[in-house]
């Protein structure tokens, strides 16, 4: 996944630099997103950030180092918009108990598809790359790991007492992700997408019956 330039880079100072090695990462991140990564070349993300390809090299390395900048910054978005979506810190979001389970984990369920909907290319891209490449599985697994814990805390701040409550949290998103991928990228026509989402609710439910404290 490399490109060979031994030129020195630098961390710009100035505001302006800044923001334009800024502009450098999201548009390169995109751009790698929507064409793929194999696909894009540095004078494309250059032309794409309205910046001279001198310029990029001034910053990065290559156009791996502007994909994982990115992969940093916006993983959450693209990947875990749970994160955010929930608006985890604020302590907004109703108090997860046995009686309302269903309906917060089919919101779960909607909110997730939405996400893997509108980044679906993004998402294609992202886990090829994790499958093959060590940088991006170790951001990737980074983020999934800080995803799981923002949901303990908020858990936690909620007042639910849960059994073992990392490790089902991962589990459970991990069903969730699955099933996003059988609807928006799989497509088995002999299998029904919302049998599939109803007993996704219910092998949750059976997950945390004996976990969660009203």
């Amino acid at each position: 996944m490399s490109e060979e330039k031994t030129s020195k880079t630098r961390m710009p100072k100035q505001d302006k630099a800044l923001a334009k090695r800024a502009r450098i990462i999201e548009k390169g991140f995109e751009l790698i997103c929507e064409k793929g990564y194999h696909s894009t070349t540095t004078p494309e993300i250059a032309k794409y950030a309205d910046v001279s390809t001198g310029i990029i090299y001034q910053y990065f390395k290559d156009k791996k180092e502007i994909f994982l900048e990115g992969l940093k910054q916006f993983s959450d978005s693209v990947l875990f918009p749970l994160t955010s979506l929930l608006d985890l810190s604020s302590g907004n979001m109703p108090k997860i108990t046995l009686n309302d389970i269903e309906r917060l984990l089919d919101r779960l369920i909607t909110l997730t598809l939405q996400n893997h909907r509108m980044s679906q290319k993004a998402h294609e891209e992202i886990y090829a790359l994790a499958h093959s490449d060590p940088d991006v599985a170790k951001i990737f697994v980074s983020s999934e790991l800080a995803m799981t814990k923002k949901i303990e805390e908020f858990v936690e701040n909620n007042g639910i007492k849960m059994k073992h409550s990392k490790e089902k949290i991962h589990l459970i998103y991990g069903i969730v992700e699955n099933y996003c991928h059988e609807t928006v990228y799989h497509h088995h026509e002999e299998l029904d997408n919302e049998v599939m989402r109803q007993e996704v609710i219910l092998i949750i439910k059976n997950i945390l019956k004996d976990s969660l404290v009203s």
